[in-house]
């Protein structure tokens, strides 16, 4: 499917010189008596390199056609990691470079959508928010408050993030997949 440069979003997936990339950030410039033009951000879905590119406001670019799939992550082994199409049943198995960061949020059972391009996952999409436990942390401060600072925390996945101080091991919390931060407890 053919757009018009302009109509460019962020979210969107094109074939910019022959490869896919996600658009990140898309900006309209119209300096004075000049044409227009947009100024997007770019990230190559394989290599993970991000680059910016100014297109003329009347150039085309070729957004990618995907096809979307609610997946169930099931284990991972030696051939990757494993999901299930909820609506299939197919099982399919990817590779860390494809999951990427969603790797530190993953537990089986975890339901989210993955994209494919040419019957090849390329991407995922976490939901917002996972509920995960902390296995190890330092024991929490006498009169602590939600207020009181951070201190790391490992999680479950084999992740760290930064967590109020009353926080103890062993306990569940929300953290946010988009920042990485904690939200809440469980």
């Amino acid at each position: 499917m053919q757009l018009v440069a302009t109509e460019m979003r962020p979210g969107n997936i094109i074939l910019y010189n022959g490869q896919l990339h996600r658009v990140l950030t898309v900006t309209h410039i119209t300096p004075g008596n000049w044409r227009g033009m947009v100024q997007a951000k770019l990230r190559n879905v394989k290599s993970g390199n991000q680059l910016e590119h100014r297109f003329r406001s009347e150039d085309r670019v070729e957004k990618a056609s995907l096809d979307t799939h609610e997946m169930q992550y099931l284990y991972s082994d030696s051939s990757g990691h494993n999901f299930m199409n909820l609506e299939t049943y197919e099982q399919v198995a990817m590779s860390d470079e494809t999951l990427g960061d969603a790797l530190g949020y993953l537990l089986p059972d975890t339901v989210l959508t993955v994209d494919f391009y040419e019957n090849n996952p390329i991407a995922v999409e976490l939901p917002n928010t996972v509920t995960l436990q902390i296995v190890e942390t330092d024991p929490p401060m006498k009169g602590a408050t939600a207020s009181g600072g951070a201190k790391p925390a490992k999680l479950e996945t084999g992740i760290s993030v930064q967590v109020p101080q009353f926080i103890e091991s062993g306990t569940k919390i929300v953290v946010d997949t988009r920042t990485g931060e904690y939200v809440s407890r469980a």
